[in-house]
């Protein structure tokens, strides 16, 4: 859309995205050329990036990724954009309502199985709603249904692969060695117990910022829940984080959000919402969770080149 030719590189967890996505393209009557796929090796798609013929280079994955991304790109004065994952999280404030702050938190830690860049993983409740928060939260939590994602009556899915699905047990066992409390038992979850990619949701609490679960990307079906005493405590903890992709608030007061927002170091913030993107707002990460733009007027600036006509007529 914004007149450039593209060059996908898509993960080798999923190549056939690729060619699915070449297909639409070629349907949709795209010019032969403008758009093309490439199955590549980490040691060839950095030779790509270094080929004079890219002039920007557009990468969602994790951070070690990014690095790598951006070691090729600095022999070269083009453009990175890097979309990098994020630890993010979200206040419930003194004043939220309870029964829509549960139902969406619960669905913006776990939805898709948790395997998403901005799902919330840091829960910060602030002391007065803590125990009614944490009470609906479980209650809700334990009512997903894990199993496969091709039957309707499942609501949670497994985690991408084996070796991921064992990531995530080491950062929860990680967490509980620190002094975490699991909420839930596997055991609530019977297509957990058989390993593999199928995980049962957990809540952890007894939390602090010592733990993987308040610190880490956990690509996957956690959360840790933190009780507060005041706003100023909360922004300080979502601060504390190498990350900064989105951050969401819960509360009746705009007034707050926005004030609130503006001392938290994100890219996106959100109140009453969460894991949300609108094609007309800008969608940035800060810290390691990246660098760039994309989606709104801003994000077409990163992927087109000004250039300057002055012309003078003689009379």
């Amino acid at each position: 859309m914004a007149g450039n030719a593209v060059i996908l590189k898509h993960s080798a967890q999923t190549p056939l995205r690729a060619e699915r996505f070449d297909q639409c393209m070629r349907a949709a009557g795209l010019p032969d050329g403008v758009f093309q796929y490439l199955h590549l090796s980490h040691a060839d798609t950095e030779r790509v990036i270094r080929d004079s013929r890219i002039d920007f280079v557009a990468f969602t994955g994790s951070v070690a990724g990014g690095h790598a991304v951006q070691r090729a790109a600095s022999e070269r004065f083009i453009g990175t954009g890097l979309e990098l994952g994020g630890c993010d999280p979200v206040y419930v404030r003194h004043d939220a309502n309870l029964a829509h702050a549960i139902e969406n938190v619960v669905d913006g830690a776990y939805f898709n199985s948790g395997q998403s860049c901005c799902g919330l993983q840091r829960i910060y409740v602030h002391e007065t709603v803590y125990d009614a928060f944490l009470e609906g939260f479980v209650d809700l939590t334990r009512k997903y249904e894990l199993g496969d994602p091709l039957q309707k009556s499942t609501t949670l899915g497994p985690v991408v692969r084996n070796a991921a699905a064992d990531t995530i047990r080491k950062q929860i066992a990680a967490s509980v060695n620190a002094g975490a409390t699991p909420v839930i038992d596997d055991s609530e979850f019977p297509r957990s117990q058989n390993g593999g990619a199928y995980l049962a949701p957990q809540v952890l609490i007894h939390v602090d910022h010592s733990m993987p679960v308040m610190k880490e990307e956990i690509f996957g079906p956690v959360a840790g829940v933190m009780k507060v005493r005041s706003d100023e405590e909360a922004v300080q903890l979502m601060n504390d984080s190498e990350f900064g992709l989105t951050a969401a608030i819960w509360t009746e007061d705009e007034g707050a959000a926005i004030s609130i927002g503006d001392r938290v170091q994100t890219g996106t913030w959100f109140m009453n919402r969460c894991d949300y993107l609108d094609p007309a707002l800008a969608w940035v990460g800060v810290k390691d969770s990246g660098r760039g733009c994309t989606l709104s007027v801003v994000g077409y600036e990163h992927l087109t080149r000004p250039k300057s006509f002055h012309l003078r007529t003689k009379t």
